[in-house]
């Protein structure tokens, strides 16, 4: 295949502060160079990387697209999502389908993204 997924990009106000959220939340290191017009948090081996490019226009709508992070299933569900919330996070909602529970969350720009864990239960609820 000659298509690769390399980075996700997300436009904001000030890049350097939303990649820092972000290299909080998910134990990354901003890379060197970074500054308020453009940072990047680099992926590990097989991770895709972030990109972070600061746009003129604020955000007026809800993410057609969004991130969908994981925790392991060991993982405390609660301590986890009160430290996202700590590092500057908005909790939106939270759902229970299909066996997997996720919390909607927004950056400290508005922008959407997804925590979830999977559960043994399933529900049956199409």
């Amino acid at each position: 295949m000659s298509v690769t997924a390399a980075q996700v990009v997300l436009d904001c106000a000030n890049a350097e502060k939303l990649a820092g959220f972000w290299a909080g939340l998910l134990d990354r290191t901003v890379a060197p160079g970074a500054h308020q017009y453009f940072a990047n948090l680099p992926g590990a081996e097989g991770e895709l990387s972030l990109m972070f490019l600061a746009v003129p226009e604020g955000k007026k709508v809800k993410n057609r697209m969004h991130i969908d992070l994981t925790l392991d299933e060991d993982c405390d569900w609660e301590a986890e999502l009160e430290r996202i919330l700590a590092l500057g996070a908005t909790q939106v909602s939270e759902h229970q389908e299909y066996g997997i529970q996720w919390v909607c969350l927004q950056d400290p720009e508005g922008n959407e993204f997804d925590l979830a864990v999977g559960h043994e239960e399933q529900e049956t609820t199409p």
